[in-house]
C-alpha cells in the first residue's frame, strides 16, 4: 500500500474526480490526509489569483481526514464520498463558518447549524475545505461583493467567473477541490460552469432541499425555479451528487427512446460563431445514434420574460430588507453612492439589479395571471420533453471581461430578453439541466452546452452527458499557476 501511495503525485490527485478519489481512498491506495493536504496546498497557490475560496476550515479538514483514515484502517468507515475534500458556495450554512451573503453587516455572523445538503454530504463522508464566493445575496451572474471582493476566471483572470456560484466555478475549474456544490435560480450553476469549463448540474423543481441556504427562496414561484447540484470535473460526479442530494430518485431511462432537439437554424437568439460551431459539432457527434431535430422548443421565447417577472414579483423587497438590515433604502441612490463615490456597503451590482426589479415588477393582476401561465406552461413543457433531450447554449459567448455580462443582463433596455433565454428556460419551467464543456473558442476559453429534459429524465440527461464528455472537450484543469 505504501508503494502505491508514494506513486501518486499531486497533479494526479488534483485531476481526479470525486468518484475516482473516493474509490482509491476506500481501497487505501491513497489516504484522505494526503488528498486533503494536496488540495489545501493547491488552493493556497491559486486563491491569490482567483479569490474564489473566501473562508477555509483547513485545520478541521486535516483532523477529519486523519480520523477518516483511522476508521478505514479499522473497517469502520462507509460513505459514497468517504474522505473526499469538497467545497461549497458561501450561501450554504456550515456550522462554525460565516454566511454573509456578501453583506458587510453580516460579516461577523457565524452559522450554528449545517445546511441540509451539508449534513447529507457529511453523512456520506465528505470533508469540507471551505466556502466560495458569491455576489450579494446570490443576485446576479457575476461574483463580486463588499465583504470578499471579486472572483476571477482561472482561464483568464481579467474575465468573469460568472455567478452566482462564481467562486465555486472558478475553484473547481482550477482543480481546487474534488467536487463542489452550487445553486441556480437564474443560471447560477450553469454560467460559472460554462465560463470556467466545469461540469454543472441544476436539479429540477424542488428535487433538493434548500433548508440552510441563504437567502431562502421563500416565494413559491421562485422556489420552483431553484436547483441545487454539483459543480464538478465529471458527469459521473454530477450524477453521484444528485443521487445523494435529491429527495426523489429518478428512474432508469432507455436512451434509445429519446429524440434530441438541437436548435441551430431555429435558435432564434444570436450567438458568437464559436458557440454556433460547437452546437454543430455536438449535432455531428449525436446524429448517428439519435434522431436529431432542429426545432424551437415549446414556450422557448416566453421563458426569459417570465423568468424576469417571477424574479421581480416582490419588487426585491424581501432581499432589500436583508441587504439594508431593515433600514430605509433607495436603490437608485444607493447605486450612485457606490458606483460614483464608492461609499456604500452594498455593491452596485445588487442595488442596480434591485432597482430594475422594482421598476419592472408585475402588477397584482399580472401576478395572478402569471401564476396561471406558469402552472399551465410547466405541464405543457413537461409533456413536450417527456421523450426529448434538449440541447442549448448557456450563453451567447465565452467569458467576457469583468462587468460586461452584468450589464448585458441588467440593462434598462431589457437586453436580458436576448441574452437570458438559454439559461432561463430550465429555471422558468423547473427543469433539470446538465452543463458540459464541449469546445473552446479562439482564445482558449471553454464553451459549455446544456442538456435539458423533463423531471424524471435525469438518468437520460446523465447518459448523454457522459457520451458528449467522452467524445468532446470535457473538463480540463485550468493552469492558473
Amino acid at each position: 500500500m505504501s508503494t502505491m501511495i508514494a506513486s501518486i503525485n499531486t497533479n494526479e490527485i488534483l485531476d481526479m474526480d470525486a468518484t475516482t478519489l473516493a474509490e482509491k481512498i476506500k481501497k487505501q491506495e491513497i489516504t484522505s490526509y494526503i488528498a486533503v493536504s494536496a488540495y489545501i496546498e493547491h488552493i493556497k497557490k491559486i486563491n491569490p489569483v482567483l479569490n474564489s475560496l473566501v473562508e477555509d476550515r483547513f485545520e478541521e479538514a486535516l483532523e477529519e481526514a486523519k480520523h477518516t483514515d483511522e476508521k478505514i484502517k479499522n473497517g469502520e468507515a462507509m460513505g459514497k464520498l468517504l474522505g473526499v475534500p469538497v467545497t461549497i458556495k458561501e450561501s450554504f450554512d456550515i456550522k462554525g463558518l460565516h454566511t454573509t451573503g456578501g453583506l458587510v453587516h453580516r460579516k461577523d455572523l457565524i452559522s450554528r447549524n449545517d445546511a441540509h445538503v451539508v449534513k447529507v454530504l457529511k453523512g456520506e463522508g465528505a470533508i469540507f475545505l471551505g466556502k466560495t464566493n458569491t455576489p450579494v445575496l446570490c443576485f446576479c451572474q457575476e461574483t463580486d461583493n463588499k465583504v470578499y471582493g471579486r472572483t476571477n476566471n482561472p482561464w483568464d483572470p481579467t474575465r468573469t467567473a460568472g455567478g452566482s456560484s462564481g467562486g465555486e466555478g472558478a475553484l473547481i475549474g482550477a482543480g481546487g477541490a474534488a467536487v463542489g456544490i452550487g445553486s441556480d435560480i437564474g443560471g447560477s450553476i450553469r454560467f460559472p460552469s460554462h465560463f470556467n469549463g466545469t461540469i454543472g448540474f441544476k436539479s429540477g423543481n424542488n428535487r433538493v432541499s434548500q433548508v440552510g441556504s441563504f437567502p431562502n427562496a421563500g416565494i413559491p414561484m421562485q422556489e420552483r425555479m431553484l436547483g441545487i447540484g454539483a459543480i464538478a470535473k465529471s458527469v459521473q460526479d454530477a450524477e453521484l451528487i444528485n443521487g445523494i442530494l435529491a429527495d426523489d430518485k429518478a428512474p432508469e431511462n432507455e436512451l434509445s427512446e429519446f429524440d434530441v432537439v438541437i436548435p441551430i437554424e431555429k435558435l432564434h437568439y444570436p450567438v458568437e460563431s464559436a458557440t454556433e460551431h460547437a452546437l454543430k459539432e455536438v449535432k455531428k457527434t449525436l446524429v448517428n445514434e439519435f434522431s436529431v431535430r432542429d426545432e424551437e422548443p415549446l414556450h422557448y421565447r416566453d421563458s426569459a420574460h417570465i423568468w424576469q417577472l417571477i424574479m421581480s414579483s416582490d419588487r426585491s423587497e424581501s432581499g432589500a430588507k436583508i441587504a439594508f438590515n431593515g433600514k430605509p433604502h433607495h436603490f437608485l441612490k444607493e447605486f450612485v453612492k457606490d458606483r460614483v463615490f464608492n461609499r456604500s456597503d452594498i455593491h452596485h451590482y445588487y442595488s442596480w439589479a434591485s432597482f430594475g426589479a422594482n421598476l419592472f415588477r408585475p402588477s397584482p393582476k399580472k401576478l395572478l395571471e402569471l401564476k396561471d401561465i406558469v402552472g399551465e406552461g410547466e405541464k405543457e413543457v413537461q409533456a413536450y420533453l417527456q421523450r426529448k433531450l434538449l440541447i442549448l447554449p448557456v450563453y451567447h459567448t465565452t467569458a467576457l471581461p469583468h462587468g460586461e455580462v452584468y450589464w448585458q443582463i441588467f440593462s434598462i433596455w431589457k437586453t436580458f430578453q436576448k441574452f437570458m433565454p438559454f439559461a432561463a428556460y430550465a429555471n422558468t419551467w423547473g427543469l433539470p439541466s446538465l452543463t458540459i464543456p464541449v469546445a473552446e473558442d479562439e482564445k482558449g476559453l471553454p464553451i459549455g452546452i446544456q442538456v435539458i429534459s423533463a423531471l424524471g429524465n435525469e438518468n437520460a440527461i446523465f447518459q448523454i452527458g457522459k457520451l458528449l464528455e467522452k467524445e468532446m472537450r470535457g473538463y480540463k484543469r485550468a493552469p492558473v499557476v
